[in-house]
């Protein structure tokens, strides 16, 4: 669900929400009609932790970065850039922010709100399923990338232990 459209100044373009969500024109025409843009800057706090979650969010240019608290530990998650789907957990889960974005270039973003969501899911009813199914592969590209830096973690700390001689 990424964008590859890229524009000479390294900056993604808008793709038609058809082909970004994969949906009927009639439910993009929808989410289109209700997307709001807005525009960030280097610094600016898109949206925090525990806050209400207005919708969707598709990354249109720049780049943000996902910080979260965890058991009184501040965290990096890592970085979003134009094309990725931001804050599916939220947008289809119990809406509260899972974690907080802060862009780290100026950027624009579309947001589709959450009851243009509700009416596209009655509209076509697998678009929730594909929203499930990207939620469950960024879960698990997170669960790998947290196993591997774990692994990593450990390997040094036995070649300090147990060094190898060649």
């Amino acid at each position: 669900m990424q964008s590859e459209a890229r524009l000479q100044g390294g900056e993604a373009t808008s793709r038609p929400l058809a082909e970004l969500l994969a949906c009927p024109p009639a439910t993009a025409d929808l989410l289109n009609g209700s997307a709001q843009y807005n525009e960030f800057a280097f610094g600016e706090t898109v949206f925090r932790q525990g806050d209400i979650c207005q919708g969707l969010y598709v990354i249109a240019s720049g780049q943000l970065q996902r910080r979260a608290e965890r058991l009184q530990t501040r965290l990096v998650l890592g970085s979003v850039h134009a094309g990725e789907l931001v804050e599916l957990a939220a947008a289809l889960g119990d809406r509260r922010h899972t974690y907080t974005l802060v862009a780290q270039t100026p950027g624009s973003l579309m947001m589709l709100p959450v009851d243009a969501l509700g009416r596209a899911f009655d509209m076509y009813p697998p678009l929730r399923m594909q929203l499930l199914a990207e939620l469950a592969r960024e879960v698990s590209r997170a669960y790998l990338s947290g196993c591997a830096t774990r692994t990593a973690g450990i390997r040094r700390r036995a070649a300090k232990v147990y060094p190898i001689e060649g």
